[in-house]
């Protein structure tokens, strides 16, 4: 017999004040996380929360769980990924002046250790390596409790400039 499980998301819609836009990255970003501005949708799909962000630094925390899991038994690469690129974009976003704002053109994953539903917390730390005039050169790192290296991610995102 075939077990059938419920997974249900509930999300708020974030409304960001449209002056915001006219400050630098870091700073819209600081304004966010004060105000408790609710995550995006992909962050409640995914169970991923921004916890807090630096000049080029992003840190979030994400929960994997049997809603995960690809055929094989374990958390499904996507959910790395996803994070992954969250946290770059998010990393990225903080080096963006007014007005400007980041979207990824590439992202390369390599999967370190498995994770699976029973895994508790993982952490995700994203750094800017390089800022240019039009691209931005990321990395993150993905840990579980004890510190081990899970994934690793570059990404290269684009300036979009108004």
């Amino acid at each position: 017999m075939t077990k059938t499980h419920t997974h249900t998301i509930t999300w708020e819609e974030a409304h960001y004040p449209p002056e915001w836009m006219q400050l630098p990255g870091l700073e819209r970003l600081q304004k966010a996380l004060a105000a408790g501005i609710p995550r995006a949708p992909i962050a409640a799909l995914i169970d991923m929360k921004l916890v807090s962000v630096e000049a080029g630094i992003a840190y979030f925390d994400a929960w994997p769980g049997p809603q995960h899991i690809n055929p094989i038994g374990i958390v499904h690469g996507g959910f790395v990924a996803t994070l992954m690129d969250a946290a770059c974009w998010t990393a990225g976003q903080t080096t963006m002046g007014p007005a400007e704002v980041p979207t990824t053109l590439e992202l390369k994953v390599s999967y370190i250790r498995a994770i699976t539903a029973t895994s508790p917390e993982v952490k995700c730390e994203a750094r800017v390596l390089h800022r240019g005039g039009r691209t931005v050169l990321t990395e993150a790192k993905v840990f579980d409790k004890d510190a081990k290296l899970l994934a690793h991610a570059t990404s290269t995102l684009l300036v979009l400039k108004p």
